[in-house]
């Protein structure tokens, strides 16, 4: 049998769904639950991390629990194209998001780039041998002060160095214009998308609850050789990301009518 601190959470989801606390908005501090009768501070206590594992609400230092903003952001499967020139003031992230009306940014990490042993899937979608080093770039997603997804970037030693992609530092003109600048030309990249269960780690990046799933995309770039070139690996919150796969190009043969056919010889 349910007890109280399910028929509080039950209420509060069912609050915040109509909007009654929006995104962004605090929830009562829980001795003011306690104080206006909704039930001992061990009821409200299990009512909050109920909310918090189903990614409704966040717990934020000198903020309290404050409800989550879950609004999607769409992630179209063309966000490379316009933007495959180097030196450009907007990357694929900040393009996308700024078509929504959407403060997007990428925010890079520290050290940007690391030196490390590729993990054996990331060795086998860049076509490595097991054990080979490659080189790690890290960045962060953002739309305001939310963290959308994570964003790692992986290269073969040899693409990093002759790309200077190894450089512990924001890339000058960014990664694709360092790529060709190393005579490495992007000519075409495939996608890989998956939901799993976030990591501990993952759901404390994110913000995200731990019965939130996150997607993984995985875009591999190969230069005009079929060689791979680089790795991004993104993973955000599946209840964040739409990702728009339109239009598609649609190639359909059709059969010529009987009156197309050539006439046969006799």
């Amino acid at each position: 049998m349910a007890g109280k601190w399910k028929a509080l959470a039950d209420r509060l989801e069912r609050e915040i769904n109509e909007g009654v606390h929006p995104p962004g908005a605090p929830l009562p501090q829980i001795l003011d639950q306690v104080a206006a009768g909704a039930g001992s501070k061990a009821t409200v206590s299990r009512a909050y991390q109920e909310l918090e594992a189903k990614g409704l609400v966040t717990s934020r230092r000198g903020h309290g629990t404050v409800v989550r903003d879950r609004s999607r952001v769409r992630v179209p499967l063309n966000r490379y194209e316009r933007v495959l020139s180097p030196g450009g003031a907007r990357g694929p992230w900040e393009t996308a998001t700024a078509d929504q009306g959407l403060d997007g940014r990428m925010e890079v990490a520290t050290p940007a780039a690391e030196t490390l042993e590729a993990p054996a899937d990331i060795a086998r979608l860049l076509g490595l041998d097991p054990g080979t080093e490659a080189v790690r770039r890290r960045r962060r997603a953002m739309i305001g002060s939310d963290v959308i997804a994570l964003q790692d970037a992986w290269y073969p030693l040899d693409v990093a160095q002759a790309a200077g992609l190894d450089r512990p530092d924001k890339i000058t003109g960014g990664v694709l214009g360092a790529l060709i600048g190393a005579g490495l030309v992007p000519a075409e990249a495939d996608e890989y998308v998956t939901a799993e269960e976030p990591t501990p780690q993952q759901a404390a990046q994110l913000a995200i609850g731990t019965r939130v799933a996150v997607l993984v995309v995985d875009r591999v770039t190969r230069d005009r050789s079929g060689r791979a070139i680089e790795l991004v690996r993104v993973t955000g919150a599946a209840d964040r990301l739409q990702l728009v796969y339109s239009p598609l190009p649609l190639r359909i043969r059709t059969p010529r009518s009987p009156r197309s056919q050539p006439p046969t010889g006799q």
